[in-house]
């Protein structure tokens, strides 16, 4: 049957950036398909709101509060991992910062602290946890999922760091796959446009910004974050299994304008 294939029955699903927005909707839409969540972010705390979901669901929930500017505690939470957490099937690579400044002022602690937690700490997870799969050799749907944005593609307005973290993953997305796909890995990227999200809380405040937005969106809303668990479960799940280095765009049709 088709939506067998969708099943995370008996899989682990690593997310970063789980304690809020995309991340907790990625979470909990995994879980939802079956998948125990080993969550990870700057500040979680035990007993958040994505816990309870989680659990509520039946899920096992794994927390940890990691700060990805410290590549100290990446390595250590990785320690961790391998010794009190089952294997990981399914890695979400989903936690990013934002810092807003022209380029003419931006400085280098904002270039630093984007560059290590968007693009650093999400390869050094991918490797860890992709060398881990690979040695496992145990067939397929062991999958890595990124999130990119639309600034993979395109360059914003006073994010200079943020836009350069999310081109590259869009070629760490790619490159990983080009190593990757024919050993059962698949690696792909999702792209969401306009989310409300605490990230975008400056544009929609905006008087200028918001309308403008709004007006090149074909679907005519942002978007929430919820819209983001089906892309979430197809690319996590056998669904998906013959795709691969794909950046697939949630945006309400903004890349097609």
């Amino acid at each position: 049957m088709i939506l067998d294939l969708f099943s995370l029955q008996g899989k682990v699903a690593l997310v970063t950036g789980v304690k809020r927005g995309i991340g907790r909707a990625m979470a909990t839409a995994l879980a939802e398909a079956g998948a125990d969540i080993i969550g990870v972010s700057a500040t979680l705390e035990p007993g958040s709101e994505v816990e309870a979901a989680v659990t509520a669901l039946g899920r096992k929930f794994y927390p940890f509060p990691v700060d990805f500017t410290e590549r100290t505690a990446l390595y250590t939470f990785l320690e961790t991992v391998r010794s009190e957490c089952p294997p990981v099937d399914i890695l979400i690579n989903n936690a990013g910062n934002i810092r807003r400044k022209p380029a003419a002022e931006h400085p280098d602690e904002y270039w630093d602290e984007i560059i290590e937690i968007n693009l650093n700490a999400q390869f050094v997870l991918s490797r860890e946890i992709g060398a881990e799969m690979l040695a496992r050799e145990v067939g397929y749907n062991r999958k890595i999922i990124f999130t990119a944005s639309l600034l993979t593609f395109q360059g914003g307005v006073n994010v200079p760091g943020y836009a350069a973290s999310k081109g590259a993953v869009g070629s760490l997305t790619k490159a990983l796959a080009n190593e990757w796909a024919g050993r059962g890995i698949n690696v792909n990227a999702i792209a969401p446009g306009y989310i409300a999200t605490d990230n975008t809380a400056a544009l929609r405040a905006d008087a200028d910004r918001n309308p403008a937005i709004l007006a090149r969106i074909p679907a005519g809303r942002w978007g929430e974050a919820d819209d983001l668990k089906g892309a979430a479960v197809y690319l996590a799940s056998a669904a998906s299994d013959y795709v691969h280095g794909t950046i697939l765009t949630v945006d309400g049709g903004w890349m097609g304008r």
